[in-house]
């Protein structure tokens, strides 16, 4: 009798609270689960209460996960959001330790391949997209034929050796920007051969025995797990749900306004290499994109909702139209190269508009989407820290420095901090200090040699009493894409 496959066991489970039937994917798929919770946390004991919540996240759900679910690949992303919610919760134990742990074990049997790819294998795969991820999933964690991905994928054999290749292909681009340089079959053979441990033994049984009752004699901490899981879990669906909608209604409700809206000139008024808001208000209504006059400037101006730029490459016109930093910006295609003068000038919309324009010139469109990535939380560490000053005299709000080892501000909230920090380590910051009202600030460190910015780390937490933890959540991001 030909074995069930997965999607054909979890009815069954739904349906008639089959325990076989559960305890039959348990067994098929523990392995994968607590090696991926094993890779994000370097802990034998949370592997296995990770692992417990995500099958319990599973019996809750199995009612709810389509046919066409790869069910391997859902998993391996549960695992890793559960993993990101326990660090969350456990992100001040001693992370060196750890990490430590974590390489002596992989030295045991490791090569030296692997030993470099996986502290970053699982946040890699999960920049691919949905049939990419599946892909490896099923073709290097469970060793599946390309036949039987393509199945699973409902696909040929050919294309799913494919997607195979370019997912792989993928994943060696996101390894080198890390320094980490090995071609792609060399990452096949590593994760094929490495990616998957055995869980421990008798652990398959006490997880079926607790996800089976949905988590009812589960434990306080893997309840919290779970909870946190699905909450993030739901989060995402529903800011996609409303990243769509607003889309739609943007998608429907702009294009005629901007034309009707739009008055072309000849006027070259604003294009003097000046930034200052006041040429919007002397200037005819238009929306421009041209070769930058002024490639050695760069700059912005807004006033009441329009927008100028001076020497600014495309990818920062698209950030300008769009009202993203950089650093929450992904470019999906590449944009020209060179340098741009800006301008959309219109009475409304005109945000709108230069979108338009960028998509005509540039042949690009951003949508916004929930990623989970990389993030580092603004959090207090030492309260009432000297250097970070509540404002007194209520001056003009200001900031300057951050070049040279000097960053000062007045009469600003922390999440100016946080953006700072963001635009200097190239990496989305969240402000989790909760610190409410205006501050002073005058930080100081040594920036000449400080290519990994430990120093201006350091002068955060000393002088502001502020950390920077790192960790991995969703987060909206703008994906520039080429326009269809």
């Amino acid at each position: 009798m030909p074995e069930l496959d997965d999607i054909a066991l979890l009815k069954q489970f739904a349906e008639n609270d089959s325990e076989p039937a559960f305890a039959g994917i348990v067994s098929r798929h523990l392995n994968l689960v607590y090696s991926t919770a094993f890779r994000a946390t370097g802990d034998a004991h949370a592997a296995q209460e990770i692992s417990q919540a995500v099958f319990i996240i599973l019996a809750r759900k199995a009612k709810s996960l389509g046919a066409k679910t790869v069910l391997g690949g859902w998993l391996h992303r549960t695992a890793r959001l559960t993993a990101a919610n326990y660090l969350r919760g456990e992100i001040r134990r001693q992370k060196r330790e750890q990490e430590t742990f974590m390489q002596s074990t992989l030295n045991e049997t490791a090569d030296e391949t692997w030993l470099q790819i996986a502290p970053v294998l699982d946040d890699a795969i999960s920049k691919l997209g949905a049939k990419d991820r599946d892909a490896i999933v099923l073709r290097f964690f469970e060793n599946k034929s390309l036949g039987e991905v393509g199945a699973a994928l409902g696909a040929s054999e050919d294309a799913a050796k494919m997607r195979v290749n370019r997912a792989l292909e993928k994943l060696r681009k996101f390894f080198a920007k890390r320094g980490v340089t090995f071609s792609a079959a060399a990452i096949a053979v590593a994760v094929s051969a490495n990616s998957v441990q055995a869980a421990p033994v008798g652990l398959a049984k006490t997880i079926s025995a607790v996800a089976i009752a949905k988590g009812a004699a589960a434990g306080g901490s893997t309840l919290a797990l779970v909870k946190g899981a699905l909450k993030i879990m739901a989060w995402t669906k529903a800011k996609m749900a409303v990243v769509v909608g607003v889309g739609i209604l943007l998608a429907a409700g702009t294009t005629t306004v901007t034309v009707k809206e739009i008055q072309r000139h000849n006027d070259d008024t604003w294009d003097t290499g000046r930034i200052d808001s006041r040429i919007l208000d002397k200037t005819p209504r238009i929306v421009k994109i041209i070769p930058s006059k002024f490639p050695n400037q760069g700059g912005w101006a807004r006033s009441n909702y329009r927008i100028l730029g001076i020497g600014d490459t495309a990818e920062m016109v698209v950030d300008a139209a769009y009202g993203t930093r950089d650093t929450r910006t992904i470019f999906s295609t590449k944009l020209p190269h060179g340098k741009y003068d800006f301008i959309s000038n219109l009475p409304s919309n005109s945000f709108e508009a230069l979108k338009q324009e960028i998509s005509k010139q540039f042949g690009v469109v951003g949508r916004a989407e929930t990623i989970e990535t990389n993030v580092l939380l603004l959090e207090v560490k030492q309260p009432n820290a000297s250097g970070l000053k509540p404002t007194i005299t209520h001056d003009r709000s200001s900031s300057s420095g951050g070049l040279s080892g000097e960053y000062q501000f007045v009469n600003e909230p922390v999440f100016t901090v946080a953006n700072f920090v963001e635009d200097s380590f190239g990496i989305p910051v969240i402000d989790q200090t909760g610190l409410k009202g205006n501050f002073d600030v005058d930080l100081k460190w040594d920036g000449q040699n400080d290519p990994q910015h430990e120093n201006l780390k350091r002068a955060i937490a000393d002088q502001l009493g502020l950390e920077l933890v790192p960790t991995n959540m969703p987060i909206e991001m703008l994906v520039v894409q080429k326009a269809k």
